[in-house]
């Protein structure tokens, strides 16, 4: 195979943010590409690419179909990809064609075409129709929502403390007792939490597929806010939360309540991580969220 180079930017942010353990993943990729392209009878076909947790490498398989190479930092965000995609088998979502620990092999889409490029209406409700079509029954994954929320409820009052309470502390009461409420009862459906507009790509077979899901088993609610917080200030946040839960047909209440816990928690993984984007976009979140009823019971 021709020389596998990772991208520098890439390279750069997994051995900043993992360390020794990245940095020895990273030195890993080159063999773990060429056993996958052995493996699968594939051939390079372009330049490696990358995302936030991934680099993609174009191939062709053996009967000339274009195909993705996608290697992948194994985390708990991550590992339950594989499971996702086989579930959707290509309904809504990318399809999976062979799969071996940190190795996919994807159909092949328009890298370059996605929704953050179309009008912010029509994002919307292609996103908000996708989010309806994936959610089903969850498969056996590593992360469910319940277990999950557990955490949630002890992290945050934690780091509102170290953080020196930068929110109103009826948000974050709110969100954790949110958070301890529903945690238990929370469904058992397959959740993408990490559906946005970069994340669905042009098709052939169909004309929007999502890439790179991060799963877990819950609510469809939850995986809302990044349809929020992407493109956030082309539209008002409520007009856009009452058009995704209309086209998901998603419950107000639960959407309401899981937004406002998330946006919490993004806040303050932000703000530790002096992450300006995302505390650039999460503000008309926070605008909405502050003008919340008390009992923020309603759609605001």
């Amino acid at each position: 195979m021709p020389e596998f180079d990772v991208p520098e930017p890439f390279h750069e942010r997994i051995s900043r943010r993992e360390g020794a353990a990245g940095l020895a993943w990273l030195a890993g990729l080159p063999e773990l590409a060429r056993r996958s392209l052995d493996r699968w009878s594939l051939t390079a076909d372009g330049p490696v690419r990358h995302g936030y947790a991934a680099v993609v490498l174009p191939v062709l398989r053996a009967d000339g179909t274009p195909a993705v190479l996608k290697l992948s930092w194994q985390d708990a965000d991550t590992a339950g990809e594989p499971v996702a995609l086989s579930t959707w088998n290509g309904q809504g979502a990318v399809l999976l064609l062979a799969h071996e620990p940190g190795a996919l092999l994807l159909e092949r889409l328009d890298g370059v075409r996605d929704l953050s490029t179309e009008p912010i209406g029509q994002a919307v409700e292609t996103a908000a129709a996708l989010l309806a079509e994936l959610t089903v029954p969850a498969p056996a994954l590593p992360r469910h929502l319940r277990t999950e929320a557990e955490r949630w409820v002890e992290e945050l009052p934690r780091e509102s403390r170290e953080l020196g309470h930068p929110l109103p502390s009826r948000l974050v009461d709110a969100a954790v007792g949110f958070a301890r409420e529903r945690g238990p009862e929370a469904a058992s459906l397959l959740v993408n939490q990490d559906l946005h507009y970069q994340n669905v790509l042009a098709g052939t077979r169909r004309p929007w597929l999502v890439i790179d899901p991060q799963p877990l088993a819950g609510d469809p609610e939850f995986g809302v806010i990044p349809l929020l917080w992407n493109r956030s200030t082309e539209t008002p946040v409520a007009d856009r939360l009452r058009a995704i839960v209309s086209v998901a047909g998603l419950d107000p209440e639960l959407t309401r309540s899981w937004v406002l816990f998330r946006l919490v928690d993004a806040f303050f993984y932000s703000l530790a991580a002096d992450d300006r984007w995302l505390l650039d976009a999460l503000d008309p979140l926070l605008d909405w969220a502050r003008r919340l009823p008390a009992n923020a019971l309603a759609l605001g």
